[in-house]
């Protein structure tokens, strides 16, 4: 008989799509997918080493944020909250990655669940790392404002084709949104601290 040489790969992003629209990134597993498209787990990885090169090749995403974070990083911290921005404008002005991540929404998931997923991918493969390399404090809280703010501007201008800043050009988008990243990403900036119920700062002496 001759040899079945049909490229599965389609059917596991299918099956990808589904299980990350549904659980998000944070809680989909490279088993679970596998489970989802009815192959073993060591069929999945033949073809993606990892959960992160499953999630950019169900999106079709134009730029691997492995390789993008050196990048981003080398120039220093002058500028890093500008080059962000336009990382991930550029990530998703690409027609056929916002038609994945539509696709994740077809595929089952929630709008709300979809745009999770991203979030928990761009900040994991994204800005956690950049964080730690820069050290700042409040790591934690800044990453999750961070890849938040990113993915929302991204969404709303992409996606949701919000306006005016569906139809606002990259660098003024870059203009307005860079110097918010830039200031959550200087470690000499201080985060807020929490407010008690009676609206001063947390621990304040009345």
């Amino acid at each position: 008989m001759p040899e079945d040489v049909t490229d599965p790969r389609s059917g596991l992003l299918d099956a990808a799509r589904g299980v990350f629209a549904a659980s998000g990134y944070a809680r989909t597993t490279m088993k679970g997918v596998a489970a989802a498209a009815g192959v073993a787990p060591e069929v999945l990885r033949r073809y993606y080493a990892s959960k992160g090169d499953l999630f950019a090749a169900a999106l079709r995403l134009p730029t691997d944020p492995a390789t993008a974070v050196p990048t981003l990083l080398a120039p220093g911290l002058e500028g890093l909250g500008d080059r962000l921005v336009r990382f991930m404008l550029t990530t998703l002005d690409d027609p056929q990655a916002r038609a994945d991540l539509l696709g994740l929404v077809r595929a089952g998931g929630s709008a709300y669940s979809s745009t999770r997923a991203l979030q928990e991918y761009v900040e994991s493969a994204v800005v956690d790392r950049i964080v730690a390399a820069i050290g700042v404090p409040d790591a934690r809280m800044r990453a999750a404002l961070i890849s938040s703010y990113l993915v929302g501007i991204a969404v709303g201008r992409y996606v949701a084709r919000i306006e005016p800043l569906a139809s606002a050009s990259d660098e003024h988008v870059v203009r307005l949104v860079g110097p918010v990243i830039q200031g959550l990403l200087d470690p000499r900036t201080d985060l807020p601290g929490p407010r008690d119920d009676s609206g001063g700062q947390a621990g304040e002496t009345p």
